[in-house]
């Protein structure tokens, strides 16, 4: 089996990263822009991952990898209570409407 250099792997996550953040700024759904920064956290994870790997004696970048799931797990979750809850007030889920609940 070939071994898969880890410039590869920077390079997905590169692209990872790079389609999750123009999809969070570009998109309006709050449930796209969660999905989008969950892409841009696994970036980050493959990108550690990656290090770690190039880094042997080190297991460095796999806790980080660990504390960054476990954010964006805590992520997840509270972000979509607060969706559900704008939801249920304003029957949307578009991120230009939550202005509106300054009111």
């Amino acid at each position: 089996m070939i071994p898969i250099p880890p410039s590869l792997f920077l390079l997905l996550g590169a692209a990872m990263f790079a389609i999750g953040a123009v999809g969070f700024l570009v998109r309006r759904n709050l449930l796209v822009m969660l999905m989008c920064t969950e892409l841009m956290l696994n970036a980050v994870n493959l990108t550690l991952v990656t290090f770690n790997r190039m880094q042997p004696s080190s297991h460095g970048g796999q806790i980080f990898a660990f504390f960054v799931i476990a954010i964006a797990a805590a992520e997840a979750a509270v972000g979509l209570a607060i969706v559900l809850a704008f939801f249920r007030l304003r029957k949307t889920v578009r991120a230009d409407e939550a202005n509106t609940l300054k009111h």
